[in-house]
């Protein structure tokens, strides 16, 4: 974290002012006439831009003269006090660079300073009246009136924890980011954070409303903690719903259909990420009212979803974000993966979904031994098998499958027959092309789910890294999120930070407004929640270790899972179990993963603690059927100052284009520990696989892994500058991430000349 300055509410007088002085700047500021943000006029003052720009430069490694001398040129008659702070922001940004890069945070003290000078204009205070600004929020209707549960003392008292030395922190990307995207008018940040702790702690008892809701605060705002987007841009406003992910499946008739697609607007209009199962509709060809070859499949269906997303635009905000899977046994699987390809019929294509396919254990077998697949209709095999396909996993669904395909010819006449690694070839041509489909494990999906007792997994939600039971028409997965930023942690906070996020979560339970009544049956019987992390990269660069460094990502892990389990555990003492608890795995003893006992006896650091925690929860049950979940954060880490989710950086600094121009990027320990950045773009994929299988054990739920494989020669083959990766290099390390347990892979991306190779989606809907 970056050294905290005293928050100043007037121009402050700087110690140089009167010895330094840039000959650009006081030869004309007598006759340059500024324009205040009141309208008013004045005479130039250099003090006060000299005041301002050594208050941004405060203890970074930066030369505050510089920045004056890049102003000089800038100014002139009847220009704004606005256009002076932008001008210093942009001449700030253009001297950031990988020698310099903390002039990434003197923009961002620049930037939040305008904001503050803009909240000071607009309302005539900036911090100091928590009350007041709540009180004319909640009468405006931008605060939900839940907030009055405190008294106006006790919000006066919370008032008093505000820092808005926690303001300063920011670079210029986090700054931007958290004024445009998150905060209301006329809002401050801390104002805005401790809103939304206030209210997590809403639900608490009286006596311990105050006590847990600056615990909230304090880890928020020192950015231990960072809430999803749908908590912290919903969560103050009145009727809005906090969860990010959410995954429904479709039956095969027009009500259910019509009803999911009702579903997916109303999930994508409160602004989440939703994936639709559709592996039960009937295939093209199928029967239609006893009429053969009279249906068009689902494409047509996820053509509507894809209309649905566009429509539907959270708010106005950017397009619904929508995954549609389809199990790999599907008749339609070809044409699926063909319809983001340019060339076809573009009737049939659906260009603003994302794809994923779910592949079970016995394709993935089928790949590696190059042996034949059946594709066939789900309907057909219901209808003449009396096999719903796909409710199937594991030893059940090998056991009907090869039943199904005793039976072709005879009792199943629709289906195709094709090579598996052909087909698997085929996805990932269209991989390397779009960056899609995203692949679901199945089986190793179902494998660690602890609610096997009460249905199954269909697949995964928009970023692959949530998902539980979906059942059409009775519960809808739904999952609220929050990341520990392990930049910003040390071993010590680990425990107690667990500890606030599951409950912090708990209560997002209690709090949020499902939109969809199947929505609110899954947060009744599940509890589903989802801590995670981000700013992996940054924790180990400051440790000096590297991805290879299996043995402390693996005790890493083991104690973020270890206290967010047990941290359930401890609220389900004092608030209850989740209702589906009797008679899963883990009140058969069965721990993260449904592993025994035993397991965690062989490969965790602390085995008895492991022990103690399944009787335990054996005694008292779990208050959440599912408790971590790692995040993509790409938006959510830049407000955090850190590095998104657990994967290394694409690179160490770089420029990022964004509609005011061009953002500097970098991580946060860049100054000291450049060189413990290891860079996505030249590291072998199969180390981040085995790191992300490592972390997985430890993960109750998903991680988000995308892939990125450079093509350029010489990359990966330092001994052998003419070899570049080719396609069995990248089967062989799609296949590793199966082998390993990992249960889905996000984006594949590609570096090619040089270039990145955008195939990726802003996953803001989702989790940040």
């Amino acid at each position: 974290m970056q050294p905290t300055l005293s928050a100043p509410t007037a121009p402050l007088a700087s110690p140089r002012s009167a010895t330094v002085a840039s000959p650009g700047l006081t030869s004309t500021s007598h006759r340059i006439k500024v324009i205040r943000r009141d309208g008013s006029s004045t005479t130039l003052n250099i003090g006060k831009i000299r005041a301002v720009v050594d208050w941004a430069c405060t203890g970074l490694e930066v030369n505050a003269i510089a920045l004056e001398a890049g102003l000089t040129t800038r100014l002139r008659d009847g220009i704004s006090t606005r256009e002076i702070q932008d001008n210093l922001i942009s001449c700030a940004l253009e001297m950031c660079s990988p020698d310099e890069p903390d002039w990434r945070y003197v923009a961002g003290r620049l930037q939040i300073w305008s904001l503050w000078k803009d909240t000071l204009v607009s309302r005539g205070y900036q911090y100091g009246q928590y009350l007041k600004t709540v009180q004319a929020k909640v009468a405006a209707h931008q605060y939900d009136e839940r907030i009055l549960i405190y008294s106006e003392e006790e919000l006066k008292e919370a008032g008093y924890w505000i820092n808005a030395d926690w303001d300063t922190d920011y670079d210029y990307a986090g700054a931007v980011l958290l004024t445009s995207r998150y905060l209301l008018p006329d809002e401050l940040p801390q104002e805005a954070l401790l809103t939304c702790a206030l209210l997590l702690a809403s639900v608490e008892a009286p006596e311990n409303r105050l006590k847990w809701a600056r615990r909230f605060y304090e880890a928020i705002a020192a950015r231990k903690i960072s809430l999803a987007t749908p908590i912290l841009a919903n969560l103050r406003v009145p009727g809005g719903s906090l969860t990010s992910c959410f995954i429904i499946a479709m039956e095969d008739n027009l009500e259910s259909i019509f009803g999911e697609v009702t579903n997916t607007a109303r999930i994508s209009k409160n602004g989440g990420g939703v994936g639709v199962n559709v592996s039960r509709i009937r295939a093209t060809g199928s029967w239609v009212m006893q009429k053969a070859n009279a249906s068009g499949g689902v494409i047509p269906w996820i053509k509507l979803l894809n209309d649905t997303a566009i429509a539907v635009n959270q708010g106005g905000r950017r397009a619904g974000a929508v995954t549609v899977g389809l199990d790999v046994w599907h008749m339609d699987v070809p044409e699926f993966l063909e319809m983001q390809a340019e060339n076809g019929d573009q009737r049939r294509k659906a260009y603003d979904i994302f794809p994923q396919l779910i592949l079970p254990d016995e394709f993935m077998r089928r790949v590696i031994a190059k042996e034949d697949w059946t594709l066939v209709d789900p309907y057909e095999v219901q209808a003449n098998l009396g096999i719903d396909l796909a409710t199937l996993w594991g030893q059940d669904f090998d056991q009907a499958y090869q039943r199904i395909e005793a039976e072709l010819d005879q009792k199943i006449t629709l289906y195709k027959r094709i090579n598996a690694r052909e087909l698997f070839k085929h996805i990932m041509r269209a991989q390397v092309e779009t960056g899609m489909p995203y692949l679901a494990f199945k089986d190793t999906l179902n494998r660690a789910n602890p609610n096997k007792h009460d249905g199954y997994i269909p697949g995964v939600n928009l970023c692959t890294e949530s998902f539980s039971n979906v059942t059409p028409g009775q519960t809808a997965h739904c999952c609220n999120l929050v990341s520990l930023n392990l930049a910003n942690l040390d071993d010590k906070d680990l425990p107690q930070m667990s500890q606030i996020a599951v409950r912090l979560l708990d209560n997002t339970i209690d709090l949020t407004h499902p939109p969809f009544a199947e929505a609110q049956e899954h947060n009744r019987r599940y509890r589903t929640i989802g801590v995670g992390c981000m700013g992996l990269a940054d924790w180990l660069a400051k440790r000096r270790l590297s991805y290879d460094s299996l043995t402390e990502i693996n005790r890493l892990f083991e104690e973020m899972g270890y206290w967010c389990t047990q941290a359930s555990m401890e609220l389900a003492k004092e608030r209850g179990f989740y209702p589906a608890f009797p008679g899963s795995d883990w009140s058969q003893g069965l721990l993260i993963g449904s592993k025994p006992v035993a397991w965690f006896s062989q490969n965790a650091a602390k085995p008895e603690r492991w022990a103690k925690l399944a009787d335990d929860i054996q005694t008292y049950g779990i208050r959440n059927s599912h408790i971590t979940a790692i995040a993509p954060n790409t938006s959510s880490s830049l407000v955090q100052g850190c590095t998104a989710s657990i994967l290394p950086v694409y690179s160490r600094f770089f420029y990022d284009k964004w509609a005011k121009g061009t953002v500097p990027i970098a991580p946060p320990f860049i100054n000291n520990c450049f060189w413990f950045y290891p860079e996505n773009k030249t590291l072998n994929q199969v180390k981040v696989v085995k790191a992300v299988a490592a972390m997985q054990q430890w993960i109750d739920t998903g991680i988000s892994m995308e892939l990125l494989f450079n093509l350029n020669q010489g990359v990966y083959f330092p001994d052998d500058p003419e070899r570049s990766l080719n396609a069995k290099d990248i089967f062989e390390t799609l296949v590793l991430a199966w082998e390993s347990g990992c249960k889905a892979i996000y984006y594949i991306r590609t570096v090619q000349k040089d270039n990145f190779k955008e195939a990726d989606a802003d996953c803001v809907a989702c989790a940040n």
